[in-house]
């Protein structure tokens, strides 16, 4: 989501060497959500990222465009969290997460704006408690919807323009029915961006009924079609993911320009490769199980970045993606840039991904 996502938050050029760096400060989170890969796991590791070890990291960041501190835990439950930001702010990079707005009052939101964060995505399951509730359990939708408020007031009262807020709505078959809901929502608060995104890890049967995006010939989502004719109307940006496969040369988690730094700082090209469970991860593919070993190429707690990011296996890894994107360009240079169309997966007969990656739905487009 990193790539997909943020770049479309900001605007400017890139001007430094790595997108974006995605850091997990803590994998503890007080919510059970029924899509989370958490709601099949045996075992969990719970811990926290020491500030002296962020504090290691801090160095790197020059060369880092967005810091998004989030993983598989909840970012507001690190007590840290402010002074990460702050250092992060300190490194000229951009700080944000996406977070279920679990703990938020007014003084914490006060004192998020004055550390100088830049983005936060509230991350929504539903349009009405009923849904939403339910699937991100011990979640409260309306308590959501109230920090989103207490942010825009806070921001209008000092006349700020950050941090920039938008939502993120897993679509669900449960819950697509409301996102017309959801864009009233929006209006009614002030929200400008909302992004639909796909169930990417699915590791559960019922994960796997209730993935909204197909790995053969999509479907004609007529609601979907009018959300997105409602949304022009309301001048709100909705984005979306796309929901039948597409061939691309690296996927939007685009582990050439990003990478991903677990709480005990492993390095892994994304966060869907090193999840706090045990290895190998046990996963779902376009309906077919699969078990996946976790990928770390090495610790930064422990070694230098250049040491890591220029290991042999780490270079090889990054080289398919390279190749593949090569290629893709070679055969229509007339999209690099823009849009990838939806051409049907091989047609372009791309060279493959790196192993791991092969039975990841983000390689179809998804």
């Amino acid at each position: 989501m990193i790539q997909w996502l943020f770049q479309r938050l900001f605007s400017r050029p890139r001007r430094r060497r790595f997108s974006a760096w995605q850091i997990e400060l803590t994998t503890r989170c007080p919510l059970r959500c029924k899509m989370c890969i958490r709601d099949a796991a045996t075992q969990w590791h719970t811990g926290d990222m020491s500030i002296t070890d962020f504090m290691k990291l801090v160095p790197y960041l020059r060369d880092v465009e967005i810091a998004v501190l989030e993983g598989w835990g909840e970012p507001l439950l690190y007590r840290d969290l402010t002074k990460v930001i702050r250092l992060v702010k300190e490194a000229q990079c951009q700080a944000g997460f996406v977070t279920s707005g679990w703990g938020l009052d007014d003084d914490y939101v006060s004192e998020l704006i004055h550390a100088g964060v830049d983005f936060i995505g509230f991350s929504l399951s539903g349009a009405t408690p009923e849904t939403h509730n339910v699937i991100r359990a011990n979640s409260n939708l309306y308590s959501v919807l109230r920090s989103l408020q207490t942010f825009q007031e806070l921001k209008a009262e000092r006349k700020l323009t950050k941090p920039k807020l938008h939502i993120v709505f897993l679509m669900l078959r449960d819950n697509l029915a409301e996102v017309p809901l959801l864009l009233d929502h929006a209006r009614d608060l002030g929200i400008g961006e909302i992004v639909l995104i796909n169930l990417i890890q699915v590791t559960t049967e019922w994960q796997e009924a209730q993935r909204l995006f197909t790995c053969g010939e999509g479907e004609d989502l007529v609601l979907l079609r009018e959300a997105t004719a409602k949304a022009r109307e309301l001048k709100i940006r909705l984005r979306m993911a796309s929901l039948s496969p597409m061939e691309v040369g690296v996927c939007a988690e685009n582990p050439l320009e990003n990478l991903y730094i677990s709480v005990d700082g492993n390095i892994s090209p994304c966060v869907y490769l090193y999840p706090p469970i045990p290895s190998p991860v046990r996963k779902l593919f376009c309906g077919s199980e699969h078990s996946v070993a976790k990928v770390s190429f090495g610790n930064l707690f422990e070694e230098p970045f250049e040491s890591i990011w220029n290991s042999e296996p780490y270079a090889e890894f990054r080289n398919c993606f390279a190749r593949r994107k090569r290629s893709f360009d070679e055969k229509y240079p007339s999209l690099i840039g823009s849009q990838v169309p939806a051409f049907k997966p091989g047609e372009i007969n791309l060279p493959p991904p790196p192993e791991p990656c092969r039975t990841c739905h983000k390689i179809l487009g998804l």
